[in-house]
């Protein structure tokens, strides 16, 4: 993506742009077609136009201005883009950035300092370094890559050498993947968790495991097995809308806590957004909970991480139809917001896949998709609250500084306009 913004017009460094981003969405995002259909090639266009835009931008800046400190700009130009285009905007998607490449192997990249938006700028800083050697030196510029990598990798070996926090308490919580089953079977289901993992303290069932709010049998089966559930309903608001909302029942077969979806799914029937975000005050700490495709979005689980929680649960709907991709792609969020924040994450979802993620972003423990009945069960450590990476004001900063470039690009282009007309009429009057 570097080296395309040095293409030698506008049009071939968009336009190359926009190939290499189309190719990648229908590399790792085909599953679209089983969700939208022919729709889907507008989305993959949609993922494409951010690339093709970084690549002219990157060009209009080599066009305009002469000095080296351009290079210094793409970076930024690129975390700005991704950002605008993960977190801003309607269409807002934050898969498919660079550092979730890495979210297999979290714990080699400093995410808990940069942020998987700030590992994407450091790796267009290393690209960028490459590239500029590349015109005098291959040597050089396989040095400058290779250098750049080895330092980012050791950068983040020592700082998860330094992570390690003592537990204050640990949680021993557990789930079963179930995809919209009955009353019956989620009360059969649940008797069978607590039997397999009989010291089990909270129970999670996944987002939208029941279309009305929590039963009065699954009430009283909290009441009669003495267990705290986080399941998934809807709360109904008027006649025809609802909140997606995961409800805590207690022991008691009370509802304590709710907490409601807070960026529904684009073009989906997913509920109005919620009015306010919490933490529960759980007797093991402080809980976050956030359904779903939240986990996705940084500007959500910030809030969480702000008023204190200790560690993020998150019932999660995604259907088995959607196919074995989707999962996967979606399975890298959570290792990397656990890297981030440094705190642990649960994740049930209803045909897998379900984690459990320390606060080094390893995954302790999974359920396989498609996993109908699959059980997760972990002793989660719960250590202080977490903390927010530098990326959450490197992000929006770099989404500043692009939008100065664009504007100083637009001025100059529309100055060089105004000098170009006034020209042509001198020399007609002449």
């Amino acid at each position: 993506m570097a080296q395309l913004t040095q293409a030698e017009t506008w049009r071939r460094a968009f336009y190359s742009g926009l190939t290499v981003g189309f190719l990648i969405a229908i590399g790792w995002l085909a599953f679209f077609w089983r969700i939208f259909h022919l729709g889907s090639v507008a989305f993959w266009f949609v993922y494409a136009f951010w690339t093709g835009l970084f690549a002219v931008l990157g060009w209009a800046c080599f066009s305009r201005f002469r000095s080296n400190w351009r290079w210094l700009v793409l970076p930024f130009l690129w975390c700005g883009l991704e950002y605008f285009r993960s977190e801003l905007y309607y269409l807002r998607f934050s898969w498919l950035t660079p550092g979730l490449a890495f979210a297999s192997s979290v714990g080699l990249l400093p995410f808990g300092q940069l942020g998987a938006y700030g590992v994407g700028l450091a790796l267009m800083m290393i690209a960028c370094g490459a590239a500029f050697w590349w015109r005098n030196s291959r040597g050089g510029a396989l040095f400058s890559l290779l250098f750049g990598l080895l330092g980012l990798w050791i950068w983040g070996w020592s700082a998860q050498s330094t992570q390690d926090r003592p537990p204050r308490n640990h949680l021993r919580i557990a789930g079963v993947q179930l995809e919209f089953p009955t009353e019956k079977q989620v009360c059969t289901w649940l008797t069978e968790l607590v039997r397999r993992y009989p010291e089990s303290q909270l129970l999670v069932l996944s987002e939208y495991t029941f279309e009305s709010p929590i039963p009065e049998s699954v009430r009283g089966w909290c009441r009669d097995h003495k267990r705290y559930l986080i399941v998934g309903g809807k709360e109904p608001l008027a006649a025809t809308n609802f909140h997606n909302t995961a409800f805590v029942i207690s022991p008691s077969g009370e509802v304590v806590f709710s907490q409601s979806k807070v960026v529904p799914i684009q073009f989906f029937k997913d509920g109005l957004p919620a009015a306010h975000q919490a933490v529960w005050q759980s007797s093991w700490g402080k809980i976050g909970i956030c359904i779903c495709y939240d986990l996705s979005y940084t500007r959500v689980t910030d809030e969480l991480v702000r008023q204190g929680a200790q560690v993020l649960v998150v019932p999660t709907m995604d259907v088995e139809d959607w196919g074995k991709r989707q999962h996967e792609l979606h399975g890298r969020i959570g290792p990397v917001r656990a890297g981030e924040y440094q705190i642990p994450i649960f994740r049930l979802a209803s045909s897998g896949i379900s984690q459990a993620i320390d606060a080094a972003g390893h995954v302790l423990a999974s359920a396989p998709c498609p996993g109908e009945g699959a059980m997760i069960s972990v002793n989660l450590p719960l250590g202080g609250s977490g903390r927010l990476p530098l990326d959450r004001w490197l992000a929006p900063l770099s989404s500043a500084v692009t939008g100065v470039v664009i504007i100083a690009l637009s001025l100059h282009a529309a100055t060089a306009g105004a000098r170009s007309r006034s020209g042509r009429g001198k020399s007609e009057k002449l």
